[in-house]
């Protein structure tokens, strides 16, 4: 069985109204361009619950380097390019009531982009 996105509010709505209006499942569906269980059960949903509005969650661990740490993650390697990650994830543990791994930081600065200082070749 493969899964479907979820229906819309408006989609929602508009099968409570009709199956409050009176009509028939299969005609509900067939407006709604869904299945019949599909009708059946936000129906029996808006019944018990007296809302139809969906309650799913975001998925995972909460992130450790949220918007504010990245910003002081990107202060800490613009204040000195040379450090290594060791030494800023030390720093940035420092002042901070979370502890991330230096593997955790490490991933953060590769997704923000700044990669390491490296001397060019001269050109003779």
């Amino acid at each position: 069985m493969g899964k479907r996105k979820d229906l819309s509010e408006f989609d929602k709505g508009q099968i409570v109204m009709a199956r409050r209006l009176g009509q028939g499942i299969s005609k509900t569906a067939a407006l709604v361009g869904c299945s019949r269980s599909a009708v059946v059960s936000i129906y029996q949903k808006c019944s018990k619950e007296g809302t139809v509005v969906n309650r799913r969650q975001g998925h995972g661990w909460p992130r450790l380097i949220d918007a504010h740490g990245k910003r002081r993650l990107a202060r800490v390697v613009r204040s000195n390019r040379r450090v290594t990650v060791a030494q800023i994830a030390q720093e940035v543990n420092a002042g901070s009531d979370r502890k991330v791994s230096e593997y955790t930081v490490h991933r953060s600065l590769l997704c923000m982009g700044p990669h390491s200082c490296t001397r060019r070749k001269r050109q003779q």
